[in-house]
């Protein structure tokens, strides 16, 4: 009986140690569902705040002040200049198609031909005039109107940019050290600048890059002698053939200028420098702003040598000298105090794009430290190039927004060229990759069509003067 009774405690007892846990495991059951259920509810919040982020960041605040009832301009072409910021004005012109998906009159190499004047036929795809319609034109070229309107729409958008001469010549010495015959031979800048003419002889090929380069890449002559007929004369022209023509040390005015003429959104023209050689310095108010700010020794300019420069590039002096006094005009229609507005407007939003999209606190940094090997800059001449790093763990749409913005322009013509002719990119090469200078310019050797020459490539033809392609 005893006995019985003790079995019957432990079977009790069993029974009770079996239901303790039970309840157990049912409670962690029910926690675990729960911890999962918050996880995936916080995983899909999440997302659904990166893709709220994603539209807040490219939308609430990218449209900008009320541009009224303008219609924006989808035909625009672009007279990218050399050494100007042109890079950074190309960069914004690639978004603003790739994101409408405008048709890009797009060159068959990088550049148009150039040194030589333009020539319609070297536009990729292009089958005769109004055959196809092309809406953005903005790769390097010597400008040669009549050729250029062939290819594009009679209503197109034309501006261009320009850039003190001095502080050009010291861009350009840069770059082009090692391709340039004049600025090869000399010492330094301050040597070539003492005496020009010693080093500078206009047979030889690559020697446009050391004087009146903006008035060459307006398809002018850029070895006459200056005269103030002739300076005015070439003036006009340009006037005629472009409808505005920006600053580049008033870069922000003439992107608030561009954004309106154009009737483009704020973000359209927000932009981070492109093929700087420094990061911005302290002192300076300009984003774009490549001049080092000390320059080393080979660099180094006194105020009698920049005089030198400016009496050697005495054309490009006076277009910059008219232009500029054209731009403020232009400033001053638009008015003072709201160009202030805008310009602080479009630095603001700058600013938040650049911690939103960008490591190191937004400035650049040099290639090598770049991890994506796709978005490192090309380098060329005596400075380093340097290029953007993107913050981590960005959701893709706004990865591929901020990307857009930092993508260097050779990688950014190869990826259009690519979704434009589809099939061309699928079949092998037809001619030899680039060259690469010492100088790190690409070169394209080949025949190339004799055209006219002596006349003002703002009004047609032009001198050619060699048979290769320098890509900057």
């Amino acid at each position: 009986m005893v006995f019985k009774r003790r079995a019957r405690r432990m079977r009790l007892g069993l029974g009770c140690y079996r239901v303790g846990p039970t309840w157990l495991w049912k409670a962690l059951l029910v926690f675990v569902a729960i911890a999962f259920a918050g996880q995936l509810l916080g995983v899909i919040y999440n997302k659904g705040l990166q893709q709220d982020r994603s539209r807040w960041l490219f939308s609430s605040d990218g449209q900008g002040p009320s541009l009224g009832s303008c219609r924006p301009h989808s035909h625009v072409m672009f007279l990218k200049t050399h050494k100007t910021a042109s890079s950074t004005i190309l960069n914004i012109l690639y978004r603003y198609g790739e994101e409408k998906d405008l048709h890009f009159a797009l060159p068959l190499g990088y550049q148009f031909g150039y040194p030589l004047p333009f020539n319609a036929h070297r536009v990729k795809g292009y089958r005769g005039p109004r055959v196809a319609e092309f809406s953005i034109m903005g790769n390097h070229m010597r400008f040669n109107k009549p050729e250029v309107g062939k290819v594009m729409p009679a209503d197109t958008f034309y501006f261009s940019i320009l850039r003190d001469p001095v502080a050009l010549t010291e861009s350009s010495y840069a770059y082009y050290k090692a391709v340039a015959p004049a600025f090869k031979k000399a010492k330094g800048l301050g040597d070539f600048a003492d005496n020009p003419r010693k080093y500078y002889d206009p047979r030889l090929r690559n020697n446009h890059y050391a004087r009146n380069l903006l008035w060459f890449d307006f398809g002018l002559d850029h070895n006459a002698n200056f005269s103030t007929t002739l300076a005015q004369r070439g003036e006009v022209a340009i006037q005629r053939a472009f409808k505005l023509i920006l600053v580049s040390e008033h870069f922000d005015e003439s992107m608030v200028l561009l954004r309106h003429a154009l009737c483009w959104p704020l973000d359209a023209v927000v932009s981070f420098s492109l093929n700087a050689r420094q990061q911005k310095s302290s002192g300076s108010s300009s984003w774009v702003d490549k001049a080092a700010a000390a320059q080393p020794p080979t660099m180094a300019l006194t105020d009698n040598q920049r005089q030198k420069l400016r009496e050697w590039n005495a054309l490009d002096w006076h277009l910059y000298q008219a232009f500029n006094r054209s731009f403020w005009d232009e400033v001053d229609r638009f008015g003072r105090a709201r160009m202030d507005q805008e310009v602080v407007l479009l630095r603001t939003r700058r600013e938040l794009l650049a911690k939103a999209c960008l490591r190191e606190g937004g400035r650049p940094v040099e290639a090598s430290r770049i991890r994506d090997k796709n978005i490192r800059p090309f380098q060329s001449g005596l400075v380093k190039i340097l290029g953007y790093e993107l913050q981590l763990g960005l959701d893709n749409a706004t990865r591929q927004a901020c990307l857009r913005m930092i993508r260097p322009e050779i990688q950014y013509k190869d990826l259009l060229d690519a979704r434009q002719f589809p099939r061309a990119a699928l079949q092998p090469a037809q001619a030899p990759p680039p060259a690469i200078l010492a100088g790190g310019a690409y070169v394209r050797k080949g025949p190339f069509s004799q055209l006219r020459t002596g006349k003002l490539g703002v009004e047609g033809g032009g001198e050619g003067l060699g048979r290769e392609s320098v890509i900057s």
